[in-house]
């Protein structure tokens, strides 16, 4: 009998998160040298469109859950399905991006199953019938090379990682619908409501990420409003910085991002954090302005492709993770890169419209 790989689809009412692309994209090489299968998992309420997507993604074979108890994410309906069909498929590995919903349901459904899980991987070889993983530990400072003997084998991906299949329209999978397991009156959650968070980009997927730290106080020019205290006048400074981290990421079509010191110091929101408490990004392009670089930082941002770092202490640990480093005051760069970016791409989409 083939081999089984499961990918799970992450997606919030019907908008697929491009990190399931990425996994799907895997579980495809790996089905290539393992000699096996493929089959995704669909679970939401009115998501037959998913089905068609993934199928133009390279999906050969889908399970899909349509139920209006699956409407929202909750993890008691969502984990009790997938361990169900797991016991009765018997799939070799199951593969999750990671994600909020990634990591709970991995770390659910391993426990349903009884075995291990393989979280934030951002390399895969196949050895004998076992994956070897790599992931980063100690804050990013090592990867190490890890196994999962028991079965089925249980990986999340890390998001930007890997890359995504080349979508294939009009292409066909067979559909498999399986039903709830768990009634509405029996579930433990439910979802009131939901609220847009204030990032306008999505960090984990951005291909651009620009981060401001504690050096975006440090700029006397900026005169505060009268009455403001001293701790109030250094919040206002920098948030007028993260003005112009926010004009650099727009002009080069990116999110903002920002050290766990400026989150702290009350700068900006936690939804924006990188880091080891914050978000985990795997950008083409990282600039960090006025961030020193701590290790709880860099274990968020250090696979980044390229790196760029802005600040004036010489000495800052950021310089030995970036590619290019300006030693200067962030606030004589950042207008000056915000007005030749804007210049050049303008003339780029004047040559090339389309």
């Amino acid at each position: 009998m083939k081999p089984e790989i499961w990918v799970y689809l992450d997606h919030h009412k019907g908008i697929v998160l491009p990190a399931s692309w990425e996994v799907l994209g895997v579980g495809l090489d790996l089905a290539n040298r393992m000699g096996g299968n493929v089959t995704v998992l669909i679970l939401g309420k009115d998501c037959q469109d998913l089905a068609q997507q993934a199928a133009e993604n390279g999906a050969e074979s889908i399970l899909l859950a349509d139920d209006p108890t699956l409407d929202d994410f909750r993890p008691e309906p969502y984990a009790s399905l997938l361990s169900n069909q797991a016991v009765r498929t018997r799939p070799e590995v199951i593969l999750f991006p990671t994600t909020t919903r990634g990591r709970e349901l991995a770390a659910m459904v391993s426990v349903d199953l009884a075995t291990g899980v393989l979280p934030d991987v951002i390399a895969l070889e196949l050895q004998d019938d076992h994956l070897l993983a790599t992931r980063p530990v100690y804050a990013g400072k090592l990867v190490a090379k890890v196994a999962c003997l028991a079965k089925p084998q249980i990986i999340t991906l890390r998001s930007r990682a890997f890359s995504r299949p080349t979508p294939q329209p009009g292409r066909k999978a067979q559909v498999t619908r399986i039903d709830s397991l768990v009634p509405e009156a029996q579930i433990a959650t439910r979802v009131e409501s939901y609220a847009q968070q204030e990032a306008k980009a999505s960090l984990s997927d951005a291909v651009v990420v620009v981060s401001g730290g504690r050096g975006l106080a440090n700029n006397p020019a900026l005169q505060p409003p009268p009455g403001l205290d001293e701790k109030a006048a250094e919040i206002w400074r920098a948030q007028e910085g993260f003005k112009l981290i926010a004009g650099l990421a727009e002009v080069l079509g990116g999110a903002v991002g920002a050290s766990r010191a400026a989150v702290d110091a009350g700068y900006i929101s936690y939804a924006h954090q990188v880091g080891q408490t914050g978000k985990i990004v795997s950008p083409d392009l990282y600039i960090a302005c006025g961030i020193s670089g701590a290790i709880q930082h860099q274990a968020g941002m250090r696979t980044s492709k390229v790196i760029v770092a802005i600040n004036k202490d010489p000495d800052a640990p950021i310089f030995k993770l970036a590619r290019f480093g300006v030693v200067e005051d962030l606030y004589a760069i950042l207008p000056a890169l915000i007005e030749e970016f804007r210049k050049r791409l303008s003339n780029l989409n004047e040559k090339f419209p389309y």
